[in-house]
């Protein structure tokens, strides 16, 4: 059973800075993809940042500039850092993980971690 444990959420003021970690129990050399997902109250999940094995990174139009995602194979941790967060980045973050099959794909998911933006 794979499990995702995120942390390194927090308040911040806006501009500062965070950086998430997401420690996989297993090896991230098994994953087809990572990502980094938010969720605001009263609003849908949406995809921050993902990377594939295959090192091609995709980010929302909302954070190009700002977020970074980073890999540690040796650690088995995938990180994102965010620079010039902004009020608006207030969500619960969580870390997701895609093994593709031939006819399915599987998703696992961590617990989420708060990320707060306010002065």
């Amino acid at each position: 059973q794979v499990q995702l444990v995120e942390s390194g959420g927090g308040l911040v003021q806006p501009g500062g800075s965070l950086r998430l970690s997401c420690a996989a129990s297993g090896s991230i050399f098994s994953f087809n993809a990572m990502g980094w997902y938010r969720q605001a109250p009263g609003k849908e999940r949406e995809l921050v940042a993902a990377i594939t094995s295959g090192r091609t990174t995709n980010y929302a139009d909302s954070v190009k500039g700002r977020f970074t995602l980073s890999r540690d194979y040796a650690k088995n941790t995938l990180y994102l850092q965010m620079i010039s967060l902004k009020p608006e980045d207030t969500a619960v973050y969580y870390c997701n993980a895609k093994r593709t099959y031939i006819n399915s794909n599987l998703n696992y998911w961590g617990q989420g971690t708060q990320v707060t933006v306010s002065s």
